[in-house]
């Protein structure tokens, strides 16, 4: 799917549940009064509704939603209707068990909760089915519904029989034969030889849970029999005559998903972001949504939707920490900056009862209009009504980081060399962090993805080589590109056997060396990088370096840098090797931030790339989004006070928000210039 997705506004509005207040007609007349004051223009309707929508078994109750579509579309505010497949009535648990998953240790759930049912029942599929095709044809063709939100945070596994079975099945298709199964997991390790793929079971704390090429290959099953049910949701939805777009509210990091398997089933990309502003420097905070916002951006690479933010403070985070004064406009409008054509709120009224009550929303158990948070929402709606020309304009970027679902996978199950904090996150942000201090778009991809367009690639800690990333990286160098790779990369392949005949396996030659030891070090205990005297990137600071150190032997690399002290002391710590026409940098240990800002910075002006922006203070951030007609700067101020910044000047002018010569705090200012 994927195509082309504009509603022609910025969405500003999010999770609705009138079922809640069928009783209070009142209170549901008075919240369309609220939602117009505070600009909001969308609701997400039905996310949760399965048991309201279908209270008995065949038995359809939609007057309710068509009342309340049909109000919200006369008042000016469109609907993203849901499928309520998140949470199934009691009924169905009852009569139809099945539905129910069954967790590791092979015990099935109680009813009870989200996400607790089986993606491969036969009863819940059809189910599903029904509900969804009902909901279409009801309301599909309806003017005043834009999309269709399918389910709600997908996530979770079943190891119930019927998924035993399923999984065997996607194995033999993937191996073809049980001898080559065997192969790819080396189960001769521990006598685990399988004879037949009858025998194959999940991993499971009471069984097998140290093959790691099973563990690996469950995880991808689970996310293609996910991904395999949110195909049957939409085409039920199709098949009930809606040709509108669809889409699914992924989360933050989330392990349990690899999201761009995702990219072919739905159209628009949308997710749920809940940072913790105030827990520390805004600006780290900041940096840190920003490369999520990057990362749900660059599965389609096209605009996205916020699906889900909180306006307030959470009720499920360790601390239920308020957003102070202007914190939500800001962190709302950062969204729009990375590329989101929305600011979605869960949720719009407060439930009076049950695990979310004391979740933040628009309009709260006062039920007033006169609160400081009703009157931040309204001026993120303002400010989406002035951005509205925004909606639909794309990121154009030339640098991107390689983050990996599957090489997170297997190296956080691999055992060694650390088996307590391998830190990839955190090597990644450090890359994503060096490009985004230099004002530059960043695409945050997997190794799936294509490195044509690029300038520079960035691919910290690629544990495993998949999807002919070697050959891809290759080509990228050999045609000019600027690849960055680091230690602890090229170590196994896509079933986590470890290859043979050297690392970084495959492009040895690219680098110009050879890794031969990586030291595990302590926590606290540290190294560090020395430059060379008259490097070829005129490097001069010392940079400490610690978790990681990657011993290295050259073969034709020049050596930039050195480590300090321990046993190998003058050994490579960072080198470079000509390739073609560019250049491959290898990192060989965990540094700190300062060398990457330092490392970057030079290699971001010997790639050519344009900054229009040359001195980004601490807690600025620069991003940008285009149109055929026309290119906007969007330079976002995360220091409570105002910061001094120097825009661009020429074709640029000043087309929303105040420049002084400073970017007030929390404040955006957007230039715009016509191409």
């Amino acid at each position: 799917m994927g195509k082309d997705v504009n509603f022609g506004k910025m969405i500003h509005g999010g999770d609705y549940n009138p079922e809640q207040w069928l009783d209070s007609p009142d209170i549901l007349r008075k919240d369309i009064e609220y939602f117009k004051k505070a600009k909001i223009n969308e609701v997400s309707l039905g996310i949760f509704s399965w048991a309201v929508l279908e209270p008995r078994e065949g038995e359809y109750n939609f007057g309710w939603m068509e009342e309340m579509i049909d109000r919200l579309y006369e008042n000016g505010i469109s609907t993203i209707l849901a499928t309520p497949s998140g949470a199934r009535p009691k009924w169905m648990s009852d009569k139809y068990p099945e539905v129910l998953r069954v967790e590791a240790d092979r015990h099935r759930n109680l009813f009870g909760g989200r996400h607790n049912h089986c993606y491969t029942s036969p009863v819940y599929r059809e189910k599903v089915r029904q509900m969804n095709m009902a909901l279409s044809e009801k309301f599909g063709k309806h003017p005043g519904v834009i999309g269709w939100h399918l389910s709600n945070e997908y996530g979770g596994e079943c190891h119930c029989p019927l998924c035993q079975e399923e999984f065997r099945r996607w194995l033999k298709e993937k191996y073809g034969t049980i001898d080559a199964l065997n192969k790819a997991w080396a189960t001769t390790f521990w006598s685990h030889i399988y004879n037949d793929f009858s025998q194959v079971e999940s991993p499971s704390p009471r069984g097998e849970s140290g093959l790691h090429g099973l563990n690996l290959d469950w995880k991808r099953f689970v996310t293609d029999r996910t991904v395999d049910f949110v195909r049957h949701e939409a085409q039920a939805v199709k098949d009930g005559g809606s040709d509108l777009p669809v889409m699914i509210n992924m989360m933050y990091n989330f392990g349990g998903l690899n999201y761009h398997k995702f990219q072919d089933v739905v159209d628009i990309v949308t997710w749920d972001n809940y940072p913790t502003w105030h827990k520390g420097p805004e600006s780290h905070t900041a940096m840190d949504t920003g490369m999520q916002h990057d990362i749900m951006r660059s599965i389609l690479k096209k605009p996205f939707l916020l699906m889900e933010s909180c306006p307030s403070a959470t009720n499920w985070q360790s601390v239920s920490k308020l957003k102070k004064p202007g914190m939500l406009r800001a962190a709302s409008l950062q969204a729009v900056a990375h590329g989101s054509d929305s600011v979605q709120y869960f949720q719009l009224r407060q439930s009076r009862g049950s695990s979310e009550k004391f979740h933040g929303a628009v309009i709260d158990h006062y039920g007033g209009d006169d609160t400081r948070v009703f009157g931040e929402v309204t001026e993120v709606g303002e400010a989406l009504d002035a951005l509205r020309e925004m909606a639909g304009s794309r990121t154009n970027s030339q640098a991107a980081v390689i983050y990996d679902w599957e090489n997170r996978w297997a190296m956080e199950d691999a055992a060694g060399p650390r088996n307590k904090n391998l830190y990839y996150k955190e090597a990644v942000e450090k890359s994503y962090y060096a490009f985004r201090k230099q004002g530059l778009d960043v695409d945050v991809i997997d190794m799936e993805q294509e490195l044509d367009g690029y300038k520079i690639v960035a691919a910290p800690m690629l544990y495993m080589f998949r999807a002919g990333f070697e050959e891809k990286a290759q080509n990228f160098v050999k045609a000019g590109g600027k690849l960055i790779l680091t230690y602890w990369s090229g170590i196994v392949d896509d079933t986590d056997l470890c290859f043979l005949g050297g690392t970084p396996h495959g492009l040895m030659d690219v680098c110009g060396l050879r890794s031969t030891e990586i030291d595990g070090l302590y926590d606290g205990e540290t190294n560090c990088g020395v430059p060379v005297e008259g490097n070829a990137l005129n490097m001069t600071k010392t940079y400490t370096c610690e978790h990681l150190c990657d011993l290295v032997r050259t073969n034709g690399a020049e050596v930039l840098m050195t480590y300090g002290k321990d046993f190998y002391a003058k050994m490579p710590a960072l080198t470079c090797n000509t390739y073609g026409e560019g250049k491959a940098y290898y990192v060989c240990a965990d540094f700190e931030q300062g060398f990457y800002d330092e490392l970057y910075r030079k290699l971001v002006k010997e790639a050519g790339i344009k900054r229009y922006i040359h001195h980004i203070p601490t807690g600025i951030e620069v991003t940008s989004r285009e149109t055929e007609d026309a290119y906007y700067l969007i330079v976002q101020n995360f220091n409570p006070g105002s910061t001094e910044v120097r825009l661009p000047k020429g074709p640029f002018a000043v087309w929303y928000g105040e420049y002084d010569g400073t970017v007030k705090g929390f404040d955006m200012v957007v230039l715009k210039k016509s191409k």
